[in-house]
């Protein structure tokens, strides 16, 4: 099995900055992508940012030039450090993580989130 562990999150004024944890583990072989998506309450999922193992890397738009994300293969984590945040980026942070596993399968796998509060 695997598990997929968020941390970072918190309550930060507008303008700050906070840098978000996602690390997978357990029955990983590789991963091949990490995404980050955002739940803010009475909205959608919102895609955030995504990149692959080959370094590919896409940005939704309201984060975009803001956000960055990056990924540690030999750790199996991404992390996403986000500047001049906003209180429209105040929502629970997820993280998915496409995992090959040491089965030889690959999957996707959800963390349980962190929370994120900007305050004007």
């Amino acid at each position: 099995q695997v598990q997929v562990v968020e941390s970072g999150g918190g309550l930060v004024q507008a303008g700050e900055s906070l840098r978000l944890s996602c690390k997978a583990s357990g029955s990983v072989y590789s991963i091949f992508a990490m995404d980050w998506y955002r739940e803010a309450p009475g909205n959608q999922r919102e895609f955030v940012a995504q990149i692959t193992s080959r370094g590919r890397i896409n940005y939704g738009t309201s984060v975009k030039g803001r956000f960055t994300i990056t990924l540690d293969n030999a750790q199996n984590a991404a992390y996403l450090q986000m500047n001049n945040l906003k209180p429209e980026d105040t929502a629970n942070y997820l993280c998915k993580a496409g995992v090959v596993q040491t089965s030889g399968h690959g999957t996707d796998f959800w963390g349980q989130g962190t929370r994120v509060t900007v305050s004007p």
